[in-house]
């Protein structure tokens, strides 16, 4: 039974009925929400409570026999939402870190292969490099390549521009 219904049942306030669980530290069980739910067993007391007030007891003064409890209601909820989200949690970890895996696995072979082809282009460029170095040795000392010879062309055709502009 929820607050308004134990309120009504009583004829006092809902308020009233939270005061006399607050202040009298009454172990009332509390629903999924936080309200409280009130068995057979907790009216009982609260008519018993209700019955001292009515005799001129003060609130701070009553004497209630609490009944012991095996457990709440919400601390039993509470635990079973808390192993399904625990559950829930270990799977998303499991997802995750199984996706992190294959990710990685993933960069891992790219990288392999980006390394491969590199190592590739290394070997072609030095084979080329080995030609040419023996093609300058073949040639010797004395038969330069094109590309060591000094630009004598340029200042032939200097000559001729001067010489072609001079004879008019």
């Amino acid at each position: 039974m929820n607050t308004s219904a134990v309120a009504k049942e009583l004829s006092v306030s809902t308020k009233t009925i939270q005061r006399w669980v607050k202040q009298l530290n009454l172990p009332m069980e509390r629903n999924e929400l936080g309200h409280y739910f009130f068995t057979d067993k907790d009216i009982d007391l609260l008519r018993e409570v209700q019955t001292q007030i009515h005799n001129g007891v003060l609130l701070q003064e009553i004497q209630v026999t609490k009944p012991k409890r095996t457990g709440h209601l919400v601390e039993k909820k509470e635990a079973t939402i808390d192993d399904e989200w625990l559950e829930r949690l270990k799977e998303v970890e499991r997802k995750v870190n199984e996706k992190a895996d294959s990710v990685v696995s993933y960069q891992l072979l790219q990288h392999r292969q980006e390394l491969e082809e590199l190592q590739e282009k290394i070997k072609s460029l030095q084979m080329q490099l080995d030609e040419l170095q023996k093609q300058k040795e073949l040639l010797g000392k004395d038969n330069l390549l094109v590309f060591d010879h000094p630009h004598k062309k340029p200042k032939q055709k200097r000559k001729n521009l001067i010489s072609s502009l001079l004879s008019f």
